[in-house]
């Protein structure tokens, strides 16, 4: 895994060995291959597009093709030990929903977000008066999937408004330094390209 994806390896470090995960998201699998190389857990991903499905079946790995606006209601309460959702919260029609869904079907649950209240997202917009482009927010305002994005304050005030635990954080600049507290705060919030969310009901 390369220092692109520095996130997966932090999300990995999460999840303990041979535990249940469901990744909500999985894309192309990078993430469900290093849970199953590196903690060899039981994985499963859903993936909305059936060509990245197909790329996870072509690597062994465990995938269907769902919708995670329509598809994760159908799973059983407390069906996995851990349920991921990587950079994909934004591109959700109701990320409330997607939020109560993953703590209901997992014990604990891991969320990344690309943070919208990065110092260069702000420049961009307030100077340049452009819809910002950065490593974690890569298309353009007319063909982003991404309808609900937020920053880190945002999330931490949506966990707090549904009761929800926030275990751990670990928030990541644009050069990969990571930094490990507990609640962000003003400073993190304008400083950290990313963040991780260890979350529990």
């Amino acid at each position: 895994m390369n220092n692109k994806r520095i996130d997966l390896e932090l999300i990995t470090s999460l999840v303990d060995r041979k535990m249940r995960v469901l990744d909500v998201g999985c894309g192309n699998g990078e993430l469900l291959q290093s849970l199953k190389t590196k903690n060899d857990v039981i994985g499963q991903g859903l993936e909305l597009k059936q060509e990245r499905v197909n790329q996870c079946v072509e690597k062994g790995l465990s995938a269907i093709q769902g919708d995670a606006d329509k598809d994760l209601s159908l799973y059983p309460d407390q069906s996995f030990d851990c349920v991921i959702l990587s950079q994909t919260i934004q591109a959700t029609g109701d990320p409330k929903l997607i939020l109560k869904e993953l703590i209901r079907i997992g014990k604990k649950a891991i969320v990344s977000i690309p943070n919208f209240g990065y110092w260069r997202v702000r420049l961009s917009l307030g100077i340049n008066g452009r819809m910002p482009r950065t490593k974690k927010l890569i298309y353009n305002w007319y063909d982003t999937p991404n309808i609900h994005l937020c920053t880190i304050l945002d999330f931490i005030n949506l966990c707090n408004e549904l009761n929800i635990q926030i275990e751990k954080t670990i928030t990541l600049s644009s050069n990969n330094n990571k930094s490990y507290n507990g609640l962000p705060n003003k400073f993190s919030n304008l400083f950290s390209e990313e963040a991780i969310f260890l979350i529990r009901p």
